[in-house]
């Protein structure tokens, strides 16, 4: 139950996350069937998937699911214990050194809503807000004395909708949120006079550039309803063309650099063990120094293996 509360929080808090699932288990495999365990994009894992030999490797092939958002069947095992009966598209990962046990194991992305703030309260906000929910988006709608740049952030996608009250301080705040997509509704006349009086104060050109003005697809002359659609219709399309993940501003862009640069710096660093090939953290791992060289173990069993014979494992291993 931890396991499902902290899927909920996570996802209330707008968060990508994994969710490792043991379908299966050969004995004698410390998990069972039914045991989970979420995996941050950080490496963080919270919850339960087997020993030391299951996780480094289920945190990593989680990290690869998060970013490419496709799920992932693994067969935790040695490829002699299947033989020709691994199904098409499973993975197979070595695990164990001495262990007959194996687990199948499926990992799942868990990808945040599509978070959409829009600013005013006219018709066509609101008809907006109900189009948006009925997708099963995270719909916030508020008024332009309330937005601040924590109403959002830059998976956030913001339509301003003031309608000539307050524009210009509205869409200022907007801007410095660095959204993923924001759209001005109005005319493109009342656009370039408010884009222009932004320009005056000292809001970079760059991110002036990045306001759709009007928001929504041209569709001519329309209602407050034809409206809304054309800008979904937009927001859809941008979305699966991969066009919003390419919009960051150069801030935000930087500011993600430079997050995924600390996580790097701090992420244990990792070695594979020559003799059962699995990937061991190395602040964690057994070490064998051999003529210079540092190798590292999951356990005991595959320590001595190689303390034995050496050379039957440096021929196929990867130093650290």
């Amino acid at each position: 139950m931890d396991v499902f509360e902290e899927m909920g929080e996570l996802s209330r808090r707008g968060q990508a996350f994994a969710v490792a699932t043991v379908v299966w288990r050969q004995s004698p495999s410390s998990s069972q069937p039914g045991a989970r365990a979420i995996i941050t994009p950080d490496g963080e894992l919270r919850g339960w998937i087997g020993g030391a030999c299951a996780e480094p490797v289920v945190i990593r092939e989680a990290q690869r699911v998060i970013a490419e958002g496709t799920a992932r069947l693994l067969l935790l095992g040695t490829p002699d214990q299947f033989g020709g009966a691994v199904p098409d598209g499973m993975t197979v990962i070595p695990i164990s050194c001495q262990s007959e046990g194996a687990l199948e194991i499926l990992i799942e992305p868990v990808v945040p809503a599509p978070h959409l703030v829009i600013i005013g309260g006219s018709p066509m906000a609101r008809t907006l807000a109900s189009l948006a929910g009925a997708l099963g988006w995270k719909t916030d709608v508020v008024d332009g004395q309330d937005f601040t740049t924590d109403s959002a952030d830059e998976r956030s996608m913001i339509v301003v909708a003031t309608q000539g009250h307050d524009d210009e301080d509205v869409l200022a705040r907007a801007v410095a949120a660095r959204p993923a997509y924001l759209g001005l509704v109005g005319s493109r006349r009342r656009g370039a006079t408010v884009l222009g009086y932004l320009a005056d104060r000292g809001v970079p050109k760059e991110e002036l550039d990045r306001v759709r003005v009007p928001a929504g697809l041209d569709l001519g002359k329309t209602t407050h309803q034809e409206i809304a659609v054309a800008i979904l219709a937009e927001l859809v399309q941008l979305r699966a063309s991969g066009a919003l993940s390419r919009s960051r501003s150069a801030g935000a862009a930087v500011a993600v650099a430079a997050e995924a640069g600390r996580r790097r710096a701090t992420a244990p660093a990792e070695a594979i063990d020559p003799v059962c090939g699995m990937t061991v953290a190395m602040e964690s791992g057994s070490c064998v120094r051999h003529d210079g060289t540092d190798y590292y173990f999951c356990c005991a069993g595959c320590r001595q293996a190689f303390e034995q014979d050496p050379d039957a494992y440096i021929k196929k291993e990867t130093r650290c």
